[in-house]
């Protein structure tokens, strides 16, 4: 799947946006060290169901350990306002993980979403929703001016989850992705703030 100083990862979720706006039940939270246990239950009852889509792990990945791991990398990058890492909650249960990455600042104001959510929420408008929210973050909260995004090409649930966000297709990156034993193409996405006219100013540095 593939974000501001110092971080207590046992201390729960962090200010900016401990907790954003429900629709369907379902809410964003920023990452937390105590999510790692929720996490590793996830990543382990639906490893096959996410081999296709997702860059092959160790096995220590799917343990509380590696997530804990994972989580204290997530937010490092979170503290140096690369990344925006937060879980999918439905009706307060951690049900995926949704992430803002690569933020770049400058003249591209801009960054990658990636989501994942588990085969029991599959199907529900749950992604949908999550994604929808991430964009609040990345345009209301962060004032970046781009969101980009990549699906497999044969990835049609995730390309209607971007479609139904705004998203539009700019291209196909040829072979860009290895997962699930060989290169794939993708499709690339775009979505600009829905308050750009292409000549609004940089937010202050």
């Amino acid at each position: 799947m593939t974000a501001v100083a110092g971080h207590a990862l046992g201390d729960g979720p962090r200010d900016p946006l401990p907790g954003l706006g429900i629709g369907r039940g379902v809410a964003l939270r920023l990452a937390a060290d105590a999510d790692a246990e929720a996490l590793a239950v996830l990543c382990r009852e639906n490893r096959e169901y996410l081999r296709p889509w997702e860059p092959e792990r160790a096995d220590s990945y799917f343990t509380v350990e590696g997530q804990r791991a994972n989580l204290h990398a997530l937010l490092d990058a979170y503290d140096a306002g690369e990344m925006w890492p937060a879980v999918i909650l439905v009706d307060g249960a951690v049900v995926g993980r949704i992430t803002l990455n690569n933020i770049l600042r400058g003249p591209l104001q801009s960054c990658f979403v990636g989501y994942w959510v588990a085969r029991a929420h599959s199907g529900r408008g749950v992604a949908t929703e999550a994604v929808r929210q991430v964009l609040d973050v990345a345009f209301d909260e962060l004032l970046l001016h781009r969101v980009e995004a990549f699906t497999r090409i044969d990835n049609r649930a995730s390309q209607r989850v971007l479609e139904r966000n705004g998203f539009t297709v700019v291209g196909t990156a040829r072979h860009h992705i290895h997962v699930d034993g060989r290169w794939h193409d993708e499709r690339f996405f775009e979505r600009l703030a829905p308050w750009d006219d292409g000549i609004a100013p940089l937010p202050p540095a």
